[in-house]
């Protein structure tokens, strides 16, 4: 079985990769690797991909060359895409690029290439916006982004179901909340927690840290996505959107605390206004992935916090070596 991972030098990426991996699937994976963050992190996840995976550093905005990297292929799982919140503010246009025209390269990728049974992709919590009832349930509404992320992110679910009703496309897209772990992304709140912590900058919490999110463990994620993997949508419900969170909110100075534990340093903390496309809560209703297969995150913070500070320590000591 050829499985198509586009994203694979990301976080969640090189962790499905590395799961289908072992599982003895053959990967072809694809990724510009561009320097939104270090691109040594990116090369290192990469370099950890053996056995059989074959990479392609691509653009998925390049519908062309996405387009020949089909033969074969039985799944694709789409993870690829420009993220972050704030950073849409500053360049806009890579977000329609890699959103937006990324994610029509792949839905013309498996339109055109009929072994290809199950696009599985990668949407986002932020689409629910800053006012929706906690917790979030799929059928809530969505159609208020409060980020052009947020917007892109909602706009390929709308392609995306557009594609099942005219081509019949079978797929399943996975709304993310607030991953977190080894080999994780740097832009993201607690990588920039510890490295703040460790060089004894200070912390920035928005509303003396009373907001709270929906943290979930890559293994956790990887869990889910490899159990929509396994069950593939039928054709009564061909396109599908599920919620994929740890199904809790803890306060982000909870995370924060677990981190100074961790390094051994307190951190020095600043208080900033929260900032308007920021909501004061996630908490993610899984209950829909869980009767489809089983989907039940395990990982409580604490020792998921602990796995990332053991990591980054050792890839910290890793950068320093290096210079």
């Amino acid at each position: 079985m050829r499985v198509l991972v586009t994203g694979a030098a990301g976080f969640i990426g090189y962790h499905v990769c590395a799961a289908l991996l072992a599982r003895g699937i053959e990967v072809v994976g694809i990724d510009d690797v561009n320097a939104y963050y270090d691109v040594r992190l990116k090369r290192a996840r990469l370099a950890r991909l053996t056995g059989a995976f074959v990479f392609h550093q691509l653009d998925i905005a390049d519908h062309a060359a996405v387009a020949r990297l089909g033969d074969g292929v039985e799944v694709v799982v789409h993870l690829a895409a420009q993220a972050g919140v704030r950073y849409s503010l500053e360049q806009p246009f890579a977000y329609a690029a890699s959103n937006l025209t990324g994610h029509l390269s792949v839905l013309e990728l498996v339109r055109h290439h009929k072994r290809i049974e199950h696009l599985i992709y990668a949407s986002s919590s932020s689409v629910y916006g800053t006012g929706s009832a906690l917790p979030y349930t799929e059928d809530a509404r969505a159609d208020q982004p409060s980020s052009l992320y947020a917007a892109t992110k909602r706009a390929d679910e709308l392609m995306s179901r557009s594609y099942t009703h005219l081509f019949g496309l079978k797929q399943t897209g996975l709304r993310f909340f607030t991953v977190y772990g080894p080999w994780g992304r740097p832009d993201m709140a607690y990588f920039g927690f510890a490295e703040a912590i460790m060089a004894g900058r200070p912390v920035t919490l928005y509303d003396a840290g009373r907001l709270k999110r929906d943290f979930t463990y890559i293994d956790d994620i990887v869990a889910g996505i490899l159990g929509v993997f396994d069950h593939p949508p039928g054709d009564d419900a061909p396109h599908r959107l599920f919620n994929i969170g740890n199904s809790r909110s803890e306060y982000v100075t909870d995370l924060v605390r677990l981190l100074e534990d961790g390094l051994g340093f307190r951190a020095e903390t600043v208080d900033c206004p929260k900032p308007e496309a920021d909501p004061v809560e996630t908490w993610a209703d899984v209950s829909a992935l869980g009767a489809l297969c089983g989907y039940a995150p395990a990982t409580r913070l604490d020792v998921g916090v602990g796995h990332f500070v053991a990591w980054y320590l050792e890839w910290r000591a890793m950068r320093a070596v290096a210079g």
